[in-house]
């Protein structure tokens, strides 16, 4: 059975002016405890609100949502606001960390939810995630204090700590350099390796895309899979952009930086 199971979802918006506006069309996908699948698309194709509708901060329009065989629809919004907090891992694009509460209070924050062990110890959970990130020594720092990059890794330690059953992460590795966003990609893959669950990624960028078991790609609100085998072809993943990187070039108009030699075609 499926961990994350959607049906023919859409996801549509009315506009001021009456017009309807489609963000998702007829979304299929399945996730399986334990799997990595990556989703890769243009901004604005309709990523976010996937990555929002799986993690129960959105509904669908249409279709249906299933979470472990058991209908959205029939949760109750206290059951899903609580399956919310206990099962899933969040990674926003734009960090939300808490103003004026320390790194280490940030990622210790969703414990304060939690029961038992998780609870009373912490303040040590969150400083040994925080080590994990590679911010061991900033424990106590303000999030205006830390660039955007540490930022990113705190929310990374926040979504991470409560050892989730779904980990969704929208770019990840945004605000990171290369050899970082490999590291914060390699301690996702370990995480959800530990503890079975399903991770999600969305991305722009093909090397992190590129680690998932399966790829998607999404466009004007169709979700496509793609099979990339060996290398892959650029083409493949991302459509109607330039298919060859000039001799020098490291990344792709649009896509977002580190797209290494081996995805070129």
């Amino acid at each position: 059975m499926s961990m994350l199971d959607l049906r023919d979802v859409t996801r549509d918006v009315l506009l001021p002016d009456d017009r309807v506006l489609h963000i998702l069309r007829g979304v299929t996908l399945s996730v399986a405890a334990g799997e990595h699948v990556a989703v890769v698309g243009r901004s604005g194709t309709g990523k976010s609100t996937l990555l929002n509708i799986l993690g129960l901060l959105d509904a669908p329009t249409a279709g249906e949502y299933l979470l472990e065989g058991t209908p959205v629809t029939a949760l109750s919004n206290r059951r899903r606001t609580r399956r919310r907090g206990q099962d899933f891992g969040f990674v926003f694009q734009q960090f939300h960390l808490l103003p004026g509460r320390t790194a280490l209070e940030n990622v210790a924050a969703p414990l304060l939810y939690a029961a038992g062990r998780q609870f009373w110890h912490r303040r040590d959970l969150a400083a040994s995630m925080l080590d994990r990130v590679g911010l061991g020594d900033r424990l106590d720092t303000m999030p205006e204090k830390l660039s955007g990059g540490e930022q990113q890794r705190v929310a990374v330690a926040r979504a991470l700590v409560r050892g989730p059953r779904v980990i969704l992460a929208d770019e990840p590795t945004g605000a990171l350099d290369v050899e970082t966003g490999q590291q914060i990609m390699d301690l996702l893959d370990d995480v959800a390796s530990e503890t079975g669950a399903a991770l999600v990624t969305i991305t722009h960028d093909l090397a992190v895309a590129a680690r998932a078991r399966r790829h998607y790609r999404l466009v004007d609100g169709v979700l496509v899979p793609v099979d990339v085998g060996g290398a892959g072809r650029v083409a493949d993943w991302v459509g109607d952009v330039p298919t060859h990187l000039p001799v020098g070039r490291t990344h792709l108009p649009e896509l977002g930086p580190s797209v290494p030699a081996q995805v070129q075609p």
